[in-house]
């Protein structure tokens, strides 16, 4: 398993908010948003995802859609409060 898929922890305070969404939701959901976590943290192209998260365009592609739809704008809107900035 990869170091920085989402912990329970982390899913448990992802998962409502992704539910308000209307979004199909399975363990293929978690995933993705670890794969998208993983981007993020790495920087990697997108052709260089691990394979364990599925195909690279796959995730693009629902990237790319979330982002036209703005979910990931409001994602980040509702958790910023919640972010230790004492870290």
């Amino acid at each position: 398993m990869l170091r920085l898929m989402i912990t329970d922890p982390m899913w448990s305070r992802l998962a409502p908010l992704l539910k308000e969404f209307k979004i199909h939701f399975s363990n293929r959901i978690r995933i993705f948003m670890g794969a998208i976590f993983w981007k993020l943290r790495t920087g990697v192209p997108w052709r260089d995802l691990p394979t364990e998260f599925g195909s690279y365009s796959t995730v693009f592609n629902k990237f790319n859609r979330w982002s036209k739809h703005g979910i990931w704008q409001e994602l980040f809107l509702r958790i910023r409060g919640e972010l230790d900035n004492e870290w």
